[in-house]
């Protein structure tokens, strides 16, 4: 029997593929003859017509070209820039399905990279708000366009945004006043970014260098605490899941001593120091530890203390202590392998992991579990709606014969 020429595949391509599943990235998987199709702003069980714009080896990606048919999960994006404008890939869903197609990523992720099979439940939190949730944004310059906005998918190009409908009232009226008030002529760079967030009440924070505005100090109150901040340091983004986030990650945590790792201005250190009698804030960033002293002093306490250095290093330098609570919170690009390690060697009690990128966390989990730690609970936050991105909050335990190895 003669064999079958394998078929070839190149960039122009259209194909008649359906959406199987949703994977890590955002991107819609579908097959075609020889070939796996990853499909942008997809929705599970949609039958499209899709142009391939990249080939490596026998995987493709594509766009959709038209829609052959819906998916019953698929609606019409209420934003005009769904498609061109690089930040929301998931408007074309249904919120439930959103939040199906996050436990989904998190599910493959915790099993292809962290070789886990774990068949306990992972509840997700939604969002109160699907819509005008963001108390946090950056957006991008274009000197030669005299616009903000943000940047296209997978590249640097602009797309001028006249409204995001993710942002709260206050921040969107503060990306159009900036554009209003922008003196392009005096900009020194041809590209440049704003930060922008808002805190209690109408108090706004903004922060560009190329359009000279420097950060006001703003106060946001969350789960019974004032902290101060401002726009050029890390906060958490989604006005109303902050107060929940920080009831999962502590849950029910308590005792004599606490790590608080990647503290940034201290959104878990000050929760944290009433439950504990000692709590250790480790961050890098000199202007968010600026702030957590200025968040630990304001609410009077005198059980924490503030370590102005890398987690990497302090953790390397840590004598062996007992520790009954680390939380640790990194960006997303997560924790260095010898970070993880060296964690693990100062065998805290009980671990609280949260985490915004679901390959990292899985990736880091698998770490602890190698090191005689065991899964308490999973649970998945919606911080990020309209988006794929979702959060992850882990706790873990030391297992008896490891905590005294």
């Amino acid at each position: 029997m003669t064999a079958q020429p394998e078929l070839k595949y190149a960039p122009g391509d259209v194909l008649d593929v359906t959406v199987e599943k949703i994977v890590p990235g955002g991107h819609g998987l579908a097959f075609a003859d020889g070939l796996t199709v990853f499909v942008d702003l997809p929705a599970v069980g949609d039958r499209v017509m899709a142009r391939v714009r990249e080939v490596k080896g026998k995987i493709a990606f594509a766009d959709i070209v038209s829609i052959v048919e819906p998916s019953p999960s698929r609606i019409e994006p209420p934003c005009p820039y769904v498609g061109r404008c690089g930040g929301c890939n998931f408007q074309q869903m249904t919120y439930t399905a959103q939040l199906d197609a996050k436990l989904g990523i998190l599910r493959d992720c915790l099993r292809r990279i962290g070789k886990l099979d774990y068949e306990g439940e992972i509840p997700i939190i939604p969002s109160p708000q699907e819509f005008t949730y963001r108390l946090r944004a950056q957006w991008h310059l274009d000197r030669g366009q005299n616009e903000i906005g943000y940047y296209a998918r997978d590249s640097r190009e602009l797309v001028a945004i006249a409204h995001c409908p993710i942002l709260l009232p206050e921040l969107d009226e503060t990306l159009q006043r900036v554009r209003l008030e922008a003196d392009w002529p005096s900009v020194w760079s041809d590209r440049g970014a704003v930060d922008a967030a808002v805190g209690d009440g109408e108090s706004v924070s903004v922060d560009s260098s190329e359009l000279g505005l420097k950060a006001d100090e703003i106060i946001l109150t969350a789960a019974g605490e004032r902290y101060h901040f401002a726009a050029d340091v890390f906060f958490q983004g989604n006005r109303f899941l902050i107060d929940t986030l920080i009831g999962v990650a502590l849950g029910n945590a308590s005792g004599d001593t606490a790590l608080d790792l990647y503290c940034g201005v201290g959104l878990f250190t000050l929760p944290l120091a009433r439950r504990f009698g000692r709590v250790t804030a480790v961050e890098e960033y000199g202007r968010a530890v600026g702030y957590t002293r200025k968040n630990v002093d304001a609410a009077s306490l005198k059980n924490v203390e503030i370590v102005e250095r890398s987690v990497g290093r302090f953790l390397a330098e840590h004598k062996r202590a007992e520790i009954d609570f680390a939380l640790l919170d990194p960006p997303r690009s997560g924790t260095e392998k010898k970070t993880v390690l060296d964690l693990i060697r100062l065998r805290p009690k009980r671990v609280s992991y949260v985490s915004c990128d679901p390959s990292v966390l899985a990736r880091d989990i698998r770490r602890f579990l190698d090191g005689g730690y065991a899964i308490d609970s999973i649970r998945a936050l919606d911080l990020f709606p309209q988006t794929h991105h979702v959060e992850t909050v882990v706790h873990l335990s030391l297992n008896h014969l490891a905590s005294i190895s």
